[in-house]
This record gives structure tokens, C-alpha cells and sequence, in this order.
């Protein structure tokens, strides 16, 4: 099975991001979207960011994280840059805000 449709617009396909939960017809992640809500963006102003996802897929991306919490923040870690790599000026931008 090369794709799973897991909640109305989430889905796992085996053949992207190694079949990590994405919005279905997309390439964007649930890790992405849950990313910019933990960094205290409004579901509305995630749509700034990932303009082509509805405000439907933002929730429905929140609503299948915060039932499968363990999963995603398990890509999340997966996917965190180590703090060595990231350049001096982003690292001192981050601890101001």
C-alpha cells in the first residue's frame, strides 16, 4: 500500500518523507504545520506561511497532532537541526525573541 489516508486531509504515503503524515496532495508535512503553532503562530496566520493548505487542512493537521502527539513529536526531534549547525546570527535572532 503506497498511500493511507489517515483523517479527512491527512495521509501517509510510503514514497514521501518516508511516509511521515502529510496534507493529502501536498508534500507539507503535519510536523510543519505543528511546528509554526508551537512557535505561537494563529492557525489563520499559518496560511501566511503555507499559503497553498486551507484553514480546514490546518486544523485537521493540529486536530490529528494533538491525538497522535508521541508520533509527531518524534518527527519533530527527527527533524531538529543540532544547535552547532545553525549560523550565529539565526542562533542569536532565536534567543532574543
Amino acid at each position: 500500500m503506497a498511500s493511507e489516508t489517515i483523517s479527512r486531509y491527512v495521509t501517509r504515503n510510503a514514497e514521501i518523507l518516508n511516509g511521515e503524515p502529510i496534507i493529502i496532495g501536498t508534500r507539507t508535512s503535519v510536523r510543519a504545520i505543528v511546528g509554526l503553532w508551537r512557535m505561537g503562530i494563529m492557525p489563520e496566520e499559518i496560511l501566511n506561511h503555507l499559503p497553498h493548505l486551507t484553514l480546514a487542512q490546518v486544523f485537521d493537521a493540529l486536530s490529528f497532532y494533538l491525538d497522535n502527539q508521541a508520533e509527531i513529536n518524534n518527527y519533530i526531534e527527527q527533524n531538529q537541526v543540532p544547535d552547532e549547525l545553525v549560523h550565529p546570527s539565526v542562533r542569536k535572532t532565536l534567543s532574543t525573541s
